[in-house]
């Protein structure tokens, strides 16, 4: 393999023409002729600057979506393997390649840029042939490549694509041979976006001169568009949106400089058309140009490839709608990174948003892989920055260019998500690797912290808390910007010790004393930095009377989740936090948000944490649940109450998606909580069943495809009282409402709490 991926670096083409259009899609054909002889395997290696979709004999090869798949380019380039055997035939083949600019050169960003990270797009890809009497031959990208005509007027992640089915795709050309930069690391994808299930119409909205669909749901897809029933010549345009205004206009403003739409012309060749440069996100569609014929659309959502491994069901509507919201979140984010959203001019892998969502997200699916993935774009983006701070977009925007500033609480995923990891999975391996990013990371912020011990200054904070701009924000921030610090330091300290032990364990011939050595330094001072850094919160922060500066329930939530320690002090800062919350409700931000039921748990308010999670005033989730949400909102307050839109300016105008995933962290409290699923060593070895019972859920049920194996807890209220069902793969402790307690050991189980 390491030959052909060197062999892959000599052979980039791009087109001709190196003037640079944005929404140029450049197409390649090479004739690939074959003798009689018995094929026995046809190999293709290929990858490209840009996003490329490959055919071979009309016929697309592979499923992947925006391959190769989105990387920090200047250091990182994925690429593909595929058995093409069956694809050929003797004689004449024809192989072709559709090279769009995606996120390497397309517009991307919340800046709306172009040419991030290179000029041109290229392409390189090698066919290597074997024979049955021991030949082969190769067949490369070159100077001998046709360029066609290409029927893609515009192709882009946020406008959408304007195709011209009319447009022979005629040879106009040879190819050029590229000679810009290719990073020096190739690594073949791991994880794939594909198509996934198809999302019938719901609803068909005639108007005088258009026709809206409703898919019922909101989600990252694509629509396909049956050309054989429009007429040649007709244009048909197709715009993308997530809500109604007055269940009639298609809402399209949040979507900022995004178009989100698609326009094709009609030729005489009767073909479906299927985007192959971009995706929405969207639940309505308004169809302009052509009468609407049932048949002519149909969509298909789209996300990242992983193995579905939770589930949960409840006799009531709105938790399992909200459970459901969520875990559409995630399908719709989990798009080659963790984005922020679908629709509009962003799309961009926001650690923050990740990191907040991870754990929720890993009980949802298998993210092991996804999140691997995720982290090496860390390590890589986080080489450029001469600071070692990890950008809060990553892949990130290119050295000293955007994205390269620090926010407390995205970095900060440099820790959460490898921890994570190791709790879930049960491998300490993406610690391990992740291990020098994150001292790089730490140094960084000791750095900034200097003689204080603490960040001082401007940061965003608890993100989107409701009721305060961001001003105050960035004044009332330290509790929780810190709080991230005080964890960073924790799991980096404790990191290094293990990887001490790990060391002394090994033999003497094995061992490297220098790496031992250096742990052990680093354990002491991160330990040492930690006690400092964790005294010099509580003094600033934290009064005697367990009151936490600024009186806000996420300065409450993050000092009590990484920062105090069990104690008196604890207890009184949990007491000050339930009596806000009993006061004030739900009142928290992108943060504090995952924590703020398991924290009333905690505290002994078990009855208020439902209340809380059942609330249906805005703030809170159930607000957006009986609003017709089908996916997680950006702001609690995104619908005002009539019905509209709320668009007051919150950093920048229009910031109001409606499938944001982060408060969608709720999730945890389901599984965690509401079934009781815990880890209570890595990766479910042993595990903790404890549900939290409230009669207005009704009955109750749900599953963790762990690691260990398959869990399932379900509960019910019954005349005689809450009847449990367990299913665990390992050893387990059982605990109920009740305070009984079992340690079992695989199988099934069931309990019944009588009525009292």
């Amino acid at each position: 393999m390491v030959l052909h991926v060197e062999e892959l670096k000599k052979h980039f083409i791009t087109a001709s023409n190196p003037e640079f259009i944005e929404g140029t899609v450049n197409i390649f054909a090479q004739q690939i002729i074959l003798s009689q002889k018995e094929v026995t395997t046809a190999q293709l290696y290929m990858t490209a600057l840009g996003v490329y979709e490959a055919e071979l004999n009309q016929e697309k090869i592979g499923d992947q979506l925006f391959a190769p798949g989105f990387t920090y380019y200047h250091r990182d380039l994925f690429y593909q393997n595929y058995d093409v055997t069956k694809q050929l035939k003797k004689g004449e083949n024809v192989f072709k390649v559709y090279l769009g600019q995606g996120w390497y050169n397309g517009r991307f960003t919340h800046e709306n840029k172009t040419q991030i990270y290179g000029n041109n797009t290229a392409v390189s890809w090698i066919l290597e042939i074997k024979y049955a009497d021991g030949t082969s031959e190769q067949f490369v990208s070159g100077t001998e490549v046709d360029e066609l005509a290409s029927p893609y007027k515009y192709a882009g992640f946020y406008d959408g694509e304007v195709y011209d089915a009319r447009i022979q795709q005629d040879a106009m050309g040879k190819a050029s041979m590229f000679t810009g930069k290719i990073p020096e690391c190739f690594s073949e994808t791991t994880i794939k976006v594909k198509l996934q299930e198809s999302m019938p119409v719901q609803k068909i909205i005639r108007k005088e001169n258009s026709t809206i669909l409703d898919f019922g749901q909101n989600f990252a897809g694509m629509i396909e568009i049956n050309a054989a029933l429009l007429d040649e010549n007709t244009t048909l345009t197709v715009k993308h949106g997530e809500i109604l205004i007055d269940d009639t206009t298609l809402y399209t403003e949040n979507l900022r400089k995004a178009k989100a739409e698609i326009v094709y012309f009609a030729g005489k060749r009767k073909e479906s058309y299927l985007p192959r440069f971009t995706y929405m996100g969207f639940r309505y569609v308004e169809l302009t140009g052509a009468q609407y014929i049932e048949g002519l659309i149909s969509a298909r959502a789209i996300y990242s490839d992983m193995q579905r491994t939770g589930h949960f069901t409840s006799d009531n509507p709105l938790i399992e709608r909200l459970f459901n919201n969520q875990f559409w979140g995630q399908k719709s984010n989990y798009v080659e990174v963790p984005t922020d959203c679908p629709q509009r001019d962003e799309r961009m892998g926001y650690t923050g948003d990740g990191q907040v969502f991870a754990l929720t997200g890993s009980y949802n699916y298998d993210t092991e892989v996804f999140f691997e993935k995720f982290l090496k774009d860390i390590r890589y983006s986080q080489l450029d920055n001469e600071e070692g701070y990890v950008a809060p977009t990553v892949p990130a925007g290119g050295p000293g260019g955007i994205g390269f500033i620090n926010m407390l609480g995205w970095g900060n995923a440099v820790t959460i998500i490898p921890e994570m990891l190791y709790w879930q999975y049960g491998t300490d391996k993406h610690l391990v690797r992740q291990y020098d990013s994150i001292k790089k990371f730490v140094e960084a912020e000791i750095r900034r912290m200097g003689d204080h011990d603490l960040w001082l200054g401007p940061n965003l904070g608890d993100w989107l808390m409701p009721g305060k701009d961001l001003e105050w924000m960035a004044k009332n921030n330290e509790p929780i910007s810190n709080s991230f610090i005080v964890h960073d330091l924790e799991v980096l300290s404790k990191l290094a010790g293990q990887l001490a032990d790990k060391e002394q364990l090994l033999k003497k011939s094995e061992k490297d004393e220098t790496a031992y050595s250096q742990y052990l330094a680093d354990q002491e001072r991160y330990s040492v930095q930690l006690q400092k850094t964790r005294a010099a919160y509580i003094e600033k922060y934290i009064n005697d009377n367990g009151t936490v500066s600024g009186d806000y329930q996420g300065a409450y939530i993050m000092a009590l989740k990484y920062v105090i320690p069990e104690g008196k002090l604890r207890q009184k800062v949990l007491k000050n936090f339930v009596a806000n919350v009993e006061e004030n409700g739900l009142n928290t931000g992108f943060f504090s948000t995952q924590f703020i039921l398991p924290l009333l748990i905690e505290a002994g308010n078990t009855q208020l944490a439902f209340d809380v999670l059942l609330n249906e005033d805005c703030p809170g989730w159930m607000y957006q649940v009986k609003r017709g949400a089908t996916t997680i909102w950006e702001r609690w307050d995104a619908l005002k109450e009539d019905g509209t839109v709320n668009d007051v300016k919150v950093v920048s105008d229009n910031m109001v998606s409606f499938n944001h995933y982060a408060f969608g962290s709720v999730g945890e409290f389901y599984y965690q909580y509401i079934l009781g699923m815990k880890p209570l060593l890595p990766g479910y070895q042993k595990i903790q069943l404890k549900p939290y019972v409230d009669p207005r859920l009704g009955k109750v049920a749900g599953s963790y495809l762990s690691r260990a194996g398959l869990i399932k807890v379900s509960w019910a209220y019954q005349e005689e009282g809450i009847e449990f069902e367990f299913e665990t793969p390992a050893a387990s402790t059982i605990e109920l409402p009740d305070g009984s307690y079992y340690e079992v050991e695989k199988g099934t189980y069931t309990y019944q709490i009588k009525r009292s």
